[in-house]
Formats: C-alpha cells, structure tokens, sequence
C-alpha cells in the first residue's frame, strides 16, 4: 500500500489500480483519544453487550439521541432515492434504534447482530425489521443482491480485534466485506460510522475493503472538532461514485453547498429535550397502516387513536 502525497485536506490511499478517497486534514496523523478504555478492548461483543449494558439503550435519552442522529446521518450517505423504500441491512443493529430510524423513513430493514441480550431489547421494544443472531466476521448470510443498501453504527471496528485464538482481523474483515459486497444490489452504497482507534486501523479496514471490491472512502464530519468529529466509512458496490464531503462547522454556516446537503431534520433532535417521536398521532397511525399491510391483527382506528391523556393528579 502506497500513500501519495495531497494537499493537507485529502489523502489517497492506493492499492493496485483501485483508490480510496480519504476527506480530512491530515487524516492518517490521527489519534483517538486515550483518556477511557476502549469497549473493544474490554470483553468480546457477546460479552461486553450484556443484559445491564443493553438496557442503557432503551432508557438513557442521550444514547438514543447519539444513535439516532449518527443514523440519520448514514442513511444521508447511502443517498437513496427519495419517496422510494428500499430493503436495507443494518449490521450491528444491537437494539434497533438505528432500525428505527429506518423504519420512520419508510425502509424495510433486516439486522444482525452478535449480542443476544441487545436484540431481546430489541424485541421487547417491538421494533419493525427482521432480526438475526450472528457474527459479522463469520459473513453476511445473504443472496446475492438482495439490499438496496447497508448501514452500519460504531460496529465495524471491533472485527480489528482478536478475541479467540481462531481470530485473524484482516481474514474477518475480508470475509465481512467479500459477502457484504455479493448481497448488495450493483450500485448500492454500505455506510459505516465507526471509531477508528488510529491510522492504521483505518488502512486495515480500508485495505479489506477494496480487496473484496468496493471503492469509496473515509468521509469526516466535523474534522475540527475534538467532541463533533465522526468517521464514516462509505463504500460503493459495483460502480465508482463520486466521494461524499463530509459536514463542517465552518462551512455549513456559510451555506457553502456539500454534495450530500446537510438536512435541517437534523436539529429536531435537539429541539425535541428529550420527548419521544413516537408520540405523535401521525406516527401511530402509519404505525399501524404499516402492521395491517403485512398481515397482523390491528385494532381499528378511532377518534381516540393518538389522543394525548390528560395527567392525573
């Protein structure tokens, strides 16, 4: 692998004839912070994502607001079509709160995770994809084009650790892409936020990468920012397009246009304090369409359907 010299705002890792397009100031000097130990690093996936940990994703509000935003986020990379659902596989889907998200855009979704007890949670939250219990470095178990495109939330970093002696990380993340790439329709896009622990994790997971096919890159959102900065790692399937930027402060608040636009549905977030999108009649009632198109007993609607109840005292 060669690295060719750029200006100091875009790096381009070759390997053979492919490339991948690296946006960000002095990308490959990057150092992830130190100061807390690493989920990774502390117990396998199965084990570190237990019961106690798996409940946090249903209950702390600033954990689903992260979740919610960085998926937003993929899905903006994946640049589907719009007003069209598409099937997509969420790879980590832990406890389906990127699903959801999925789910409220109108996509049908399929997930696969590794941690039992964060797919219970999943289960219990009644969330409207498919679930599967299976690890990603082992492969993707899927007909050959069968997404319309895949997203993936702070999950492709542990395949660069070797938790049993049977593991090989570049042999795992091969086996992940090679079978992603197949399952995926020709021209679709794999976005991945991820948290690269340094440089040459990133080669590592970029070099597999493109040795099963994809091109594409490493798009930075925010590269400036020591709390803002995210990764995500944006793959083409069978084509070469054309290398999203990522969002900056700076130039966001200038209006300068990015080829993926920034959308403005990104501050409801923020606006929101803490209350539930599901509460709104809107949502239930497409909820409910929802369920009765595929099948399942649902009660009728009234005018009590989404009716807010007033607190008692």
């Amino acid at each position: 692998m060669n690295l060719t010299s750029f200006p100091a705002h875009v790096v381009v890792v070759r390997l053979g004839s492919a490339k991948i397009s690296i946006y960000a100031e002095e990308l490959i000097n990057v150092k992830m912070s130190s100061s807390c130990r690493r989920p990774e690093h502390m117990a396998p996936p199965e084990v570190f994502y237990n019961e106690e940990e798996a409940r946090k994703y249903s209950q702390n509000s600033r954990m689903i607001e992260i979740q919610s935003q960085m998926s937003e986020r993929a899905v903006e990379l994946l640049n589907l079509p719009r007003d069209q659902p598409c099937f997509l596989l969420d790879v980590g889907c832990g406890s389906g709160l990127s699903g959801d998200y999925l789910t409220e855009e109108g996509h049908c979704w399929v997930g696969i995770d590794i941690s039992t007890a964060m797919l219970d949670v999943a289960l219990n939250r009644e969330v409207e994809g498919d679930l599967i219990l299976g690890d990603m470095g082992q492969g993707m178990p899927f007909r050959a084009g069968t997404f319309d495109g895949c997203i993936s939330i702070s999950a492709l970093q542990w395949l660069c650790n070797a938790d049993k002696k049977t593991h090989v990380p570049p042999k795992r993340l091969y086996t992940f892409f090679s079978t992603l790439y197949s399952s995926l329709a020709r021209g679709a896009r794999a976005v991945f936020q991820i948290y690269p622990e340094n440089s040459e994790q990133l080669e590592l997971i970029t070099a597999q990468a493109m040795k099963a096919g994809f091109t594409g890159g490493i798009v930075v959102d925010y590269p400036n920012s020591t709390k803002a900065k995210k990764f995500f790692l944006c793959l083409f399937a069978g084509t070469s397009g054309v290398l999203p930027k990522g969002l900056d402060s700076e130039t966001t608040d200038r209006g300068v246009s990015n080829q993926v636009q920034f959308s403005g549905q990104r501050s409801r977030f923020k606006n929101m304090k803490g209350k539930s999108v599901k509460k709104n009649k809107d949502w239930i009632l497409e909820k409910k369409e929802r369920r009765r198109r595929q099948g399942r007993e649902v009660r009728p609607d009234t005018k009590y359907t989404g009716r807010q109840r007033k607190p008692w005292f």
